[in-house]
């Protein structure tokens, strides 16, 4: 690919990226309350999921990949249940103010990894993106491997980078809580905001 292919790409899947959404959303409620424990695990499977939707649209099994339809809704209503389940958590967990140092609950890091990756693969604004907004942005049928594996880099680069940025501001906002009635309603008003973005996936 050209610097100017390059360069394109990068700025529109960054504003992707960037822009809220439910994984966004995913990414600040656990941030919010467990901190950054977990976070590379959690962040890896948005990660792969948008390679495998990515690998998809430039191998041309994305008509494929629209009619296994029965396999994207369940994998689409199996990330807005994961988004459920983290909204519940949130809305559960104890009004207990953070402190330094404290050890925080044990989390598996597979689960993690597996619940942000249904979510990807059953994100609408993922699909849409390289389904339908990267075509318009990269000439998928003269990619090159040399091509593809410059926008798997850029990929690599940017979605750790972003997502990573919100995950820190995240867990260094919940240090400022120190109320426990405060702590609760950030809690629970962001189980609310988890649940919303659940009901939005699994209704697109």
């Amino acid at each position: 690919m050209s610097v100017y292919g390059v360069s394109v790409f990068t700025l529109a899947y960054l504003l992707a990226v960037a822009t809220p959404g439910p994984g966004v959303a995913a990414v600040i409620a656990r941030s919010l309350g467990h901190g950054l424990r977990g976070a590379p695990a959690f962040i890896g499977g948005f990660l792969v999921g948008d390679l495998v939707w990515f690998t998809l649209a430039a191998t041309g099994l994305a008509m494929l990949a629209q009619s296994a339809y029965t396999l994207f809704l369940g994998v689409k209503y199996a990330g807005a249940l994961y988004l459920l389940y983290l909204a519940w958590k949130l809305w559960r967990s104890p009004a207990t103010p953070y402190e330094a140092g404290a050890p925080a609950a044990p989390e598996r890091s597979l689960q993690l990894f597996l619940g942000s990756l249904a979510l990807t693969l059953g994100n609408p604004k993922t699909m849409i993106f390289f389904l339908a907004v990267l075509p318009t942005v990269v000439e998928l049928r003269q990619l090159t491997a040399t091509g593809y594996f410059e926008i798997v880099s850029v990929i690599v680069v940017i979605l750790p980078l972003v997502l990573g940025g919100y995950a820190f501001g995240a867990a260094r906002a919940r240090r400022c809580f120190a109320s426990p009635k405060t702590v609760q309603w950030m809690r629970r008003s962001t189980g609310i905001a988890m649940a919303g973005a659940a009901v939005a996936v699994a209704t697109r």
